[in-house]
């Protein structure tokens, strides 16, 4: 639940809401975010959800749109690229240096979200797996021991698993999960520059898998190809088809001559 100050949510407890709906895949790329619709599911004043969008604004993680409100980001594919580019350089910059060895009982806990990454995969549940897979890399830092790298993973996960779902991911969740067992088994192993290794490539891996953006993300893009003119072939086609339909259930009209036809015998026996 969202945080409580004296008995009323929190922005900063609003945010931490929407921040895991996104992670979850529970928000997508450009959805609305009405503010008494927030308001009312919160049970707070629109003034109090406004401050919420407002932060979340100010971390890059959704926009208002003048005379129509407020949406989750729709990243473009250079933010894209400047994203991925920032979590490479800030999670192989931490792996670096005398607080990179990592404790057994952050060892251990690195295990045992990996172990629930692999859980939620099993279950076929796409919104916790989406959230473990991305908030391993901020369990990650946390683990270092640097909780404002931390916070900074936290935002850059967001924007990447909109990017991811903006943009039509084809990335497999196993393979990340693998990637990211691969990781801690280095760190355990003491093999650092391994583990940078590993952790570039997996998000270089990541990046690679963007496709188009997804017709999705247009939420006039259904109404629009079911209300779209057929082409003129297609056209044709159809009035034919309705042609034959109608002309099947009304029979034909008897042709009138001037001259009578002989009458022939019935060759029925």
């Amino acid at each position: 639940m969202a945080q409580e100050q004296g008995g009323r949510a929190s922005p900063d407890g609003i945010g931490d809401r929407i921040v895991d709906a996104i992670l979850a895949g529970r928000l997508a790329p450009g959805q609305r975010l009405g503010e008494q619709s927030l308001a009312d599911l919160f049970g707070v004043s629109r003034t109090l959800v406004r401050e919420a969008l407002g932060r979340l604004s100010a971390r890059g993680m959704v926009a208002v749109r003048p005379r129509r409100g407020w949406y989750v980001v729709e990243p473009s594919r250079d933010e894209a690229k400047a994203a991925f580019d920032a979590r490479i350089a800030i999670e192989t910059g931490m792996l670096q240096g005398p607080r990179s060895a990592l404790l057994p009982a952050a060892l251990k806990r690195l295990k045992r979200h990996v172990g629930a990454e692999r859980a939620a995969i099993r279950a076929g549940e796409p919104g916790p797996r989406s959230y473990l897979l991305g908030d391993f890399h901020v369990c990650l830092a946390e683990c270092v021991g640097n909780a404002v790298l931390a916070d900074i993973l936290r935002d850059l996960t967001v924007r990447t698993t909109l990017i991811a779902a903006l943009f039509q991911s084809d990335h497999d969740a196993v393979q990340s999960c693998d990637d990211h067992a691969g990781i801690v088994a280095a760190l355990e192993a003491g093999e650092l520059a391994a583990a940078r290794r590993l952790v570039r490539e997996h998000i270089q891996t990541v990046a690679s898998h963007l496709g188009a953006p997804g017709a999705a993300n247009d939420p006039l893009q259904q109404l629009r190809s079911a209300l779209q003119a057929p082409a003129p072939a297609q056209a044709a086609t159809a009035r034919r088809r309705t042609t034959r339909l109608f002309s099947d259930l009304i029979p034909p009209a008897r042709s009138v001559t001037t001259t009578r036809a002989p009458r022939r015998r019935s060759q029925e026996k």
